[in-house]
């Protein structure tokens, strides 16, 4: 059968804005090269790309740069120019962190004078320093701008309503329902990151692991300053292999007390080593306990949407372990509000215990944080959910949730659509997000839900 003529969506940015991740999360796979160095892309690429339903052609351009005609980069412009010819619809990426440029201004001014219509993607908001180049991006004159995350792939519902309207009436005929993205591969490497705070015993730990004095290690803190990845092969218990990529990680004190530019610059390192991982082991001192800087990692890890288990290291030389570990968990949980139950364990890198389980619950870990729900069982859940516990009716008006749909995983992302949901109250929120991970096997990762008060996208 020949499919039907897909529309065409064009990626246009300057340099280095994530155009190409945009790309590599719009078609589902690594076609596009990604690296931090500008002008990687120098020619178009094309891929057929799904969106929640959504099925169009998308195209991946050069970075825009404000060069001479005949110049490499003068004809890498040429081409993205050329590239806006026949499409439906243009995505005009922005990097949120460092806010509109004069190259951005530019670009924007040359696409107001085109005939394709044009969403401004503010790509790079998986935190807060996005929020000051989202509100930038309003002075573009193009509309609200959609936050997103390519990397991490937030935002995709916000994407998928923007574009609905500029090409949902040109869907080919046998495109099918849905489009599932983000689907992970299970026997590929763990990305297992240790954080913690300075001398928790970090590299002691990845040097047990790997059975070689593999990491510089000693009693002065603050010894490990580059974020370290090894690759290896772990042997289960049970005799299996299962592959791991390593990262030891700087230290990580308190603001007030890190002075030095080095180390700024490391903490920062091990800032980008949790951003780049699927599992996050905080890693706890047993002769020192949990303190308010452990709570401040944990949720920093949990804000940037990793899985998220903690290891109370230094266990052979424990006083009063029951206590010492009840009294963690206790802490935990209170810390902790927003995600309940994280898996805690007891190891010892000097002696290696526990070591084994920490590793497999890792595994069991990412699992529950790549879990994706099937739309019907989600919805039976949702209907009961909602049986169960109506949503309130506050003025004497009810509020309506229609539906709710997983955009994504890694980590598990759902949108509820509704009418009045500005009026929700967030304990209802937590209410659904709660049910989420004990109903729908996510356990204790952070779980995203977003409501969206518009009609329903598939009526």
């Amino acid at each position: 059968m020949v499919r039907g003529k897909l529309p065409q969506v064009v990626i246009i940015g300057r340099p280095n804005v994530g155009k190409s991740t945009l790309f590599n999360r719009l078609v589902g796979q690594r076609l596009a090269l990604v690296d931090d160095q500008p002008g990687v892309t120098r020619d178009r690429r094309f891929g057929s790309a799904g969106l929640l339903g959504l099925e169009f052609e998308a195209v991946d351009t050069a970075g825009w740069e404000d060069d001479e005609p005949e110049s490499l980069p003068g004809r890498m412009r040429a081409q993205t120019e050329v590239s806006l010819k026949g499409a439906d619809a243009a995505l005009f990426v922005i990097d949120a962190r460092v806010g509109l440029t004069p190259l951005d201004e530019e670009i924007g001014r040359w696409l107001r004078g085109q005939a394709v219509p044009v969403i401004v993607v503010a790509n790079k908001c998986e935190s807060t320093a996005g929020d000051a180049g989202i509100m930038e991006a309003y002075s573009l004159g193009m509309g609200d701008p959609v936050p997103m995350s390519a990397e991490h792939g937030e935002g995709v519902a916000d994407l998928f309503e923007a574009l609905l309207p500029l090409i949902g009436d040109k869907q080919p005929d046998d495109a099918p329902p849905v489009v599932e993205l983000d689907e992970p591969d299970p026997t590929a490497p763990l990305h297992l990151a240790i954080v913690g705070r300075p001398n928790a015993g970090k590299s002691t730990l990845i040097n047990r692991l790997l059975q070689e004095d593999r990491l510089l290690t000693g009693p002065e803190a603050g010894i490990t300053r580059d974020s370290i990845a090894v690759d290896w092969e772990w042997t289960t218990p049970e005799g299996e292999t299962r592959q791991i990529k390593l990262v030891d990680t700087a230290g990580m004190r308190k603001k007030a007390k890190v002075n030095d530019k080095l180390e700024r610059l490391s903490v920062a390192d091990a800032r980008r080593a949790v951003d780049y991982a699927e599992v996050v082991v905080l890693l706890l001192d047993a002769t020192r306990g949990l303190e308010v800087q452990d709570l401040k990692i944990a949720n920093m890890v949990i804000e940037e949407g990793r899985a998220l288990m903690i290891a109370i290291n230094k266990w052979d030389v424990a006083e009063d372990p029951s206590s010492l570990f009840n009294g963690v968990r206790t802490a935990l949980d209170e810390g902790l509000a927003q995600l309940k139950g994280v898996p805690l364990l007891a190891v010892s890198a000097m002696t290696g215990k526990g070591l084994d389980q920490m590793l497999s619950a890792a595994f069991r870990v990412r699992e529950d944080w790549s879990r994706r729900v099937p739309t019907s069982a989600l919805n039976r859940w949702f209907d009961d959910a909602l049986s169960a516990n109506p949503p309130p009716a506050p003025g004497g008006k009810r509020i309506k949730l229609r539906y709710i749909t997983q955009v994504g995983t890694r980590p598990p992302r759902f949108v509820v659509f509704g009418t009045r949901l500005s009026d929700l109250p967030t304990s209802y929120e937590r209410y659904l997000v709660n049910g989420i991970r004990r109903d729908l096997g996510f356990g204790a990762v952070p779980v995203r839900l977003t409501l969206k008060s518009t009609k329903n996208p598939f009526t």
